[in-house]
């Protein structure tokens, strides 16, 4: 299987990504956007190699996560969807598949909402597009979290990649105000999304599968997938499925027969 990596410049931010995989005619790469916190390696290193048999894959680490440096901005769904739109033109890929997992989510609703035409089919897995998908007690604990609640996977990920002090630290603060200051969408703007979607949670999820439901109906022509899983575990990641990779086996089969339409 072949690999490229690399980094693509966006108003002096420099976005990593890796490519897996061959081109396939007829077929756009698939974008793989990680959630908050993770990286790559920690959120999709089990699925790429099973998805990289069918298409070529691309995936990125957002601003401060994995090996794309953090700026002075704030970490949002929109300023993401820009450093994508971003690397695809420094690959000189017009139009992708995109799957974007938890706060990836976000972005690769931006993406769609933004660049309608670079979007192909849409994934969004075990994701939120407004504030009322969750009680308020997750506000709360959102409010009043600290580093020392971030599961130790991603800590130990940006440690081994990242050492210098205060780095950590950043990602942590990335995130935290990411999802605290989250606007979200009204159903009115997620019925514009052109792009046929994939709405995909657990039924042990953060989200709700009477939740992925209501998102799924406000996006037109979209389908439910609800897996017997939790927060990404179907996914192969890493803090979430404990390497039992049994829920990831049997979800990939779904993905890729929506992916091939």
């Amino acid at each position: 299987m072949t690999f490229t990596h690399g980094y693509a410049d966006n108003n002096g931010l420099r976005m990593y990504y890796e490519v897996h995989g061959e081109a396939v005619p007829g077929r756009p790469p698939l974008l793989l956007i990680p959630g908050g916190g993770s990286t790559i390696g920690t959120n999709f290193s089990e699925l790429i190699p099973l998805l990289a048999e069918h298409r070529e894959v691309i995936a990125v680490d957002e601003e401060g996560h994995g090996r794309t440096q953090p700026t002075s901005r704030p970490l949002t769904a929109e300023n993401s969807a820009g450093d994508i739109l971003a690397v695809l033109g420094h690959l000189t890929v017009e139009t992708v598949d995109v799957l974007g997992f938890s706060a990836g989510g976000h972005t690769a609703i931006a993406l769609a909402l933004a660049r309608p035409a670079a979007v192909r089919r849409l994934i969004i897995a075990s994701t939120f597009a407004s504030r009322d998908a969750v009680p308020d007690e997750f506000w709360d604990g959102m409010a009043n979290a600290t580093l020392d609640d971030m599961p130790d996977t991603y800590k130990d990920a940006d440690r081994l990649l990242n050492p210098e002090p205060g780095h950590l630290e950043r990602l942590f603060e990335l995130d935290h105000r990411r999802i605290t200051d989250f606007p979200g969408w009204s159903d009115d703007e997620l019925g514009t999304i052109t792009a046929p979607t994939l709405v995909v949670c657990g039924d042990r999820d953060i989200v709700t599968a009477a939740y992925a439901d209501r998102m799924a109906g406000a996006i037109p022509g979209s389908r439910l997938l609800v897996v017997p899983g939790g927060h990404g575990d179907y996914l192969g990641e890493q803090a979430a499925s404990g390497g039992d990779l049994r829920t990831l086996h049997a979800t990939v089969p779904f993905l890729l027969r929506f992916l091939d339409g």
